[in-house]
């Protein structure tokens, strides 16, 4: 099948489903309008509420929900074949993942911007909130630990990406400190990209930064991933702390100009490599694998917990109801940043699947270190030289998903390495890059820095998010030291850096032993929030049938997949972290799930009492 065809039908398929479906979840379901008192002007404060524009807002929102999300869980479920994963990320995302983020964020903005953990206290009941609430903080305190480790990955991977990556920072301060004044967005901004892609090519060509050579040997503690796991989650510490207009928004709308540049070189590139004949996706890589490792899991229901982010994922609902909802200026906003963000990463997850399936089947790429005997004016000695071998089709797929890269053995499903993963997408596409005549080693970094920019748009909000979820729970506790923004933000980043860094056998694999399990909590989460939008809807006589479909399916595959593997390997096999980590979301779980189905067999048509708190004076 044509790798073109596939990827012109997908993003057809989503643009119809968004002036069709979208449009009437949000005119007709939620009733959205313009004359809405939003959240951002009644409660402003300019840290967290601050009115912003819609197209900084999707910005924000989008790079934040996309992070390596899209990128690993395709990735990885590609292993049983591209067709599987090409289904439920289109269907996935118009019929249960957006639905899913719209409604979180429609019931934040109508709930003074209560995340959906507070929401689900008024809607449920006191005990369904703080059950979310811990259920909010496992899930987060998950993520943490593992989108540090992406990260780090990806700079002990590609060392040119560390000099884009870190110097984006200041950029968007300055883009901020500018935008805060008065001045324009728009251009700064286009600047501001500019600069990102001159520091790719100087870390790609002249200064990139690894830090091996610069740490003991020896050291346990001492790696790369360790150090930059430490540096990126203390970066995460300052930037949940600062306003949200001098950070945030501007360093997630340069990341969307970023991804929206990248988006336009895949499709370019996609579409060049099919056209000349080099890129042929069924020639590459199997629609359904037939032979897998004995200790792979079923496709059914891991490939519904593998691909979350990219089909739906309960992280999206902490970024609707926890950032994003604090910022909308109009109500009618919601359906372009809710419903159409989650089609934009539907799209992105599967130019994904084709770049890891079609984009790899162009040609394994090799790696060498230039010395100084192969050194020449483009490739310094110490730079690395990336060149694209012989091995091309479902043989090149295999090495990646089955044999392992540059011919390194795979002991199985369970030994997938993280770095497995983030290179089939980055060489792949950076194979459909270079056929647009970039130079190869330019096209991986500009890959590479792309999935780590997301990744630390991702690092960071999660951080503000843990921060509010752990307040909530600190004043639920009423322990009110425990509250503060600094205390708070503290715990959220220790309990992330000791899950990453000591959690495993080895320093630095907590964050990669807990991702069996990130996929289940994250789906789970999204049922939960699902299940509070059935109450929401209820309450108001409205139909729930749209909604009450995907809170089945999202409750039902992640019980199913963390019971299965809880049953054949995590008890089995002595994993008592993930063994008690399962057990738990899962009595979390059943617990919420009963708390719903009480509250629904008498609240249809009784609307929850009004939220009785003090509104902040607004600031200048």
């Amino acid at each position: 099948m044509s790798t073109l065809v596939v990827a012109v039908l997908s993003m057809v398929g989503f643009v119809v489903a968004y002036n069709t479906y979208g449009k009437w979840l949000a005119k007709r379901l939620f009733a959205l309008t313009d004359d809405a008192v939003m959240p951002s002007t009644e409660c402003r404060d300019d840290v967290d509420f601050v009115p912003t524009r819609k197209s900084i807002v999707f910005g924000h929102h989008f790079t934040s929900i996309a992070g390596t999300g899209p990128i690993v869980g395709p990735a990885l479920a590609v292993f049983w074949g591209w067709l599987p994963a090409l289904l439920w990320v289109i269907f996935g995302s118009i019929l249960i993942g957006g639905v899913h983020d719209l409604a979180a964020l429609v019931i934040s903005i109508r709930n003074r911007g209560q995340t959906i953990g507070q929401a689900a206290g008024r809607l449920i009941s006191t005990r369904a909130k703080v059950l979310f609430l811990i259920v909010l903080a496992l899930a987060l305190s998950v993520v943490l630990a593992v989108f540090g480790l992406v990260i780090a990955n990806i700079f002990k991977l590609y060392p040119e990406s560390v000099l884009s990556v870190w110097i984006a920072m200041p950029i968007a301060v300055v883009i901020g400190l500018r935008y805060r004044q008065g001045g324009g967005l728009v251009i700064p901004s286009l600047v501001g990209l500019a600069l990102l892609y001159v520091a790719v090519y100087v870390g790609a060509y002249w200064l990139p930064l690894d830090i091996a050579g610069w740490l003991p040997q020896e050291g346990s503690y001492m790696t790369p991933v360790v150090v930059w796991t430490v540096a990126l989650l203390a970066y995460a510490f300052i930037a949940s702390v600062l306003p949200v207009w001098l950070l945030l928004q501007p360093r997630d709308y340069i990341n969307s100009l970023q991804l929206f540049v990248a988006l336009a070189l895949l499709v370019g590139g996609l579409a060049v490599a099919s056209l000349t004949g080099q890129a042929n996706l069924s020639e590459s890589a199997p629609a359904i694998a037939q032979e897998v490792p004995a200790d792979a899991p079923s496709m059914f229901p891991f490939l519904f917990i593998t691909i979350a982010c990219g089909a739906c994922s309960g992280f999206h609902c902490l970024v609707s109801s926890g950032t994003t909802s604090k910022q909308l200026e109009k109500a009618t906003d919601a359906q372009a940043v809710g419903y159409g963000s989650m089609l934009l990463e539907g799209m992105l997850a599967v130019l994904v699947i084709l770049a890891c399936s079609a984009g790899v089947g162009m040609g394994t790429l090799t790696r060498s270190v230039v010395t100084a005997e192969t050194a020449t004016a483009d490739a310094p000695v110490g730079t690395v030289q990336i060149v694209r071998g012989e091995t091309k089709g479902q043989q090149a797929w295999r090495d990646y998903y089955r044999t392992g890269v540059n011919g390194e053995k795979d002991a199985g499903w369970g030994k997938q390495s993280l770095a497995r993963k983030l290179r089939a997408f980055i060489d792949g596409g950076g194979n459909f890059l270079s056929t647009l005549g970039i130079p190869l080693r330019m096209a991986i970094a500009t890959m590479a820095v792309l999935v780590a920019c997301f990744a630390a748009t991702t690092l960071d909000t999660a951080t503000r998010l843990q921060r509010y979820v752990l307040s909530e729970l600190a004043l639920s506790a009423n322990a009110k030291p425990l509250a503060n923004k600094y205390v708070a933000t503290a715990i959220a980043v220790g309990i992330g850096l000791a899950i990453a860094v000591f959690a495993g056998d080895t320093p630095g694999e907590g964050g990669l032993m807990l991702w069996p399990l990130f996929g289940a909590t994250n789906q789970l989460l999204a049922g939960l929030a699902l299940m509070v939008a059935v109450v929401y809807l209820a309450r108001r006589s409205k139909p729930v049938a749209v909604v009450m479909f995907p809170m089945i399916m999202m409750l039902l595959m992640p019980a199913w997949a963390i019971t299965s593997d809880l049953y054949y390997r995590w008890l089995p096999e002595g994993k008592w972290v993930l063994s008690i980590f399962g057990i738990s979301i899962m009595v979390l779980q059943i617990w919420m799930v009963i708390e719903g189905i009480l509250i629904l067999r008498r609240c249809r048509g009784v609307i929850e009492p009004p939220i009785e708190v003090s509104v902040p004076q607004a600031t200048a």
